[in-house]
């Protein structure tokens, strides 16, 4: 499916690998040009060229940075500014979860939790925000439905979810009517952090396949199966896209119904 993005300039946060990347490909596939950042610079540079190979020269533009360093994100905003003159969406993508209960969880687990959920939205919406309402733009935040619905073995995460959305939503009221902001909520997603949990697996004779069907049994999750990172970016560019353009301040869930909220 194409998106509408021909002539437009998205922003993917974390977009080397997962949803970052599924949502990059996504973009380029429906005409976007693309800029992408992450830590691991090696990783960043080869994904980058693969998808110059894929999509042509000077669509793609990357840059390694820690997206909590303020100076270096602003840095980042002004070579968009310079590469492509534009930034019509920006996709947040926050990093990992972080799997401890209360008593596990130190005040430098909690303090370092909420920085990388928080500010890893603060520091780009800061740095993109004019570029954005220049463009008429939007921005969609990759959030968890942690956000709704807490697990007491993610406590510290869920509550910086929670922040996430809380943010979002006051970020649609201010930024409107310029900027629109929206968010998906992702339940159980394939991702590198799963398959490293697979390989740590208590029962090696146990394949890939079987051990994610009773992973989502576990989980009651009603479609049966986690969800792929493609599943996600079809979200992320719609709400990105000219067909959400009276979307503002909603959120799309991401999880195979495995919410219990209404």
């Amino acid at each position: 499916m194409h998106y509408g993005y021909d002539g437009r300039v998205a922003v993917v946060t974390g977009g080397s690998s997962g949803i970052g990347l599924a949502t990059t490909r996504l973009l380029l596939a429906s005409g976007a040009n693309v800029a992408i950042c992450a830590r691991n610079e090696e990783r960043l540079q080869k994904v980058a060229s693969d998808l110059t190979a894929e999509f042509g020269e000077g669509r793609v533009f990357a840059k390694a940075l820690n997206v909590l360093d303020e100076a270096d994100v602003q840095a980042f905003a002004v070579d968009v500014q310079d590469r492509f003159g534009r930034c019509d969406l920006l996709v947040n993508n926050a990093g990992q979860g972080r799997v401890s209960t209360f008593a596990e969880t130190t005040d430098d687990d909690w303090r370092a939790e909420y920085e990388l959920k928080v500010f890893s939205q603060v520091r780009p919406v800061r740095a993109f925000k004019a570029m954005l309402a220049e463009a008429n733009g939007s921005i969609v935040v990759v959030n968890s439905l942690l956000a709704y619905q807490p697990e007491a073995h993610m406590v510290c995460t869920s509550s910086a979810r929670a922040g996430v959305q809380n943010l979002a939503k006051s970020l649609s009221v201010e930024l409107a009517p310029k900027v629109r902001v929206n968010s998906i909520l992702i339940g159980l997603v394939d991702s590198g952090q799963w398959q490293r949990r697979f390989e740590a697996r208590e029962d090696k004779s146990q394949c890939r396949e079987d051990w994610y069907a009773d992973l989502a049994s576990k989980k009651r999750i009603p479609l049966g199966r986690l969800g792929q990172p493609e599943e996600a970016a079809a979200a992320i560019a719609f709400l990105g896209s000219p067909a959400a353009s009276y979307i503002t301040g909603a959120q799309i869930e991401v999880s195979g119904g495995v919410s219990r909220h209404i």
